[in-house]
C-alpha cells in the first residue's frame, strides 16, 4: 500500500529536497506541497494525504494551528491525517503543543535521510515518533515550567482507571522505552506489551502514543528529570 504524503514548509528547496528523497521510495508518493499552514491545510483537505510533514514555523499560519484544523478538522470533514512536525530546533514549545493537539511526533529538519523516510513509514503505521532522547527532554522541559498546582487534576483522576500493569506500561512508555524494551523490563511476551498499551490508550481516551507520554507527564506519574 503506497503511502501518500504532503509537505508543508516555507522553504522551496527543503520541500524539493524531501519530496524528491520520499518520491524515490516505491511506498511512498507525494501528493502535494504548500509553502505555509494555510495551505497546507487546503491541500490536505483536497487529497487526503496519510501523513503531513509539517513545519513548525510558517508565515500565514503556524505548523501548531495547522496540525490543529487537521486533527480536530470542523463538522463534515471526517479525514484526519498522521501530522509529523519537523523543526529545526531540538526544543520548541511550539512541537510540544503539537504533541498535545494529535500530532504524531516530530523530526529534526537536519536528520538523516533515512530517519525522514522511516519516520514517515512509523507515522503512517499509526506509531508515534518518540524515540529520540530529545523527545523525551522537551517534553521533560515543559512538563518543568508547568507548575504541579496548574496541572489538569482531572488527568490524575482518570488515571484510576488503569490496572497495576497498566500504569507500569504507561510510565515506561513515558521514558521512552519501546515495545520491546518495556517487554524486557516487564518480562512480558511483546504482543501482551501491545495489547496493555492499546488499554490505556482506550481507557484515557489517547489518540496515541505521543499523548500518552503527554498525559504520563502532566498527570504527575512521571516526574521530568527521573530516572
Amino acid at each position: 500500500m503506497t503511502i501518500k504524503v504532503i509537505i508543508v514548509d516555507d522553504q522551496a528547496m527543503v520541500r524539493a529536497g524531501f519530496a524528491a528523497l520520499l518520491a524515490a521510495q516505491s511506498d511512498i508518493d507525494i501528493v502535494g506541497e504548500a509553502p505555509d499552514g494555510r495551505q497546507g491545510v487546503e491541500v490536505s483537505r483536497r487529497t487526503h494525504p496519510d501523513v503531513v510533514l509539517m513545519d513548525v514555523r510558517m508565515p500565514e499560519m503556524d505548523g501548531l494551528e495547522a496540525a490543529r484544523q487537521l486533527l480536530d478538522p470542523p463538522r463534515g470533514v471526517v479525514h484526519r491525517p498522521k501530522v509529523l512536525m519537523l523543526t529545526t530546533f531540538d526544543v520548541d514549545d511550539y512541537v510540544y503543543e503539537a504533541l498535545r493537539a494529535g500530532a504524531s511526533g516530530f523530526l529534526l529538519k537536519d536528520a538523516p535521510p533515512a530517519d525522514l523516510i522511516s519516520a514517515v513509514r512509523v507515522v503512517a503505521a499509526g506509531e508515534a515518533l518518540l524515540a529520540p532522547s530529545v523527545t523525551r527532554r522537551l517534553i521533560a522541559d515543559f512538563a518543568r515550567q508547568r507548575p504541579a498546582s496548574r496541572r489538569n487534576n482531572t488527568l490524575a483522576l482518570r488515571r484510576g482507571g488503569l490496572t497495576p500493569r497498566e500504569t507500569e506500561v504507561l510510565e515506561l512508555i513515558a521514558r521512552g522505552l519501546s515495545n520491546q524494551e518495556i517487554a524486557e523490563s516487564l518480562v512480558l511476551a511483546e504482543q501482551t506489551v501491545k495489547t496493555h498499551i492499546g488499554r490505556v490508550l482506550a481507557k484515557l481516551e489517547l489518540r496515541d502514543r505521543a499523548q500518552a507520554v503527554i498525559f504520563a507527564y502532566e498527570s504527575g506519574l512521571v516526574s521530568p528529570g527521573g530516572p
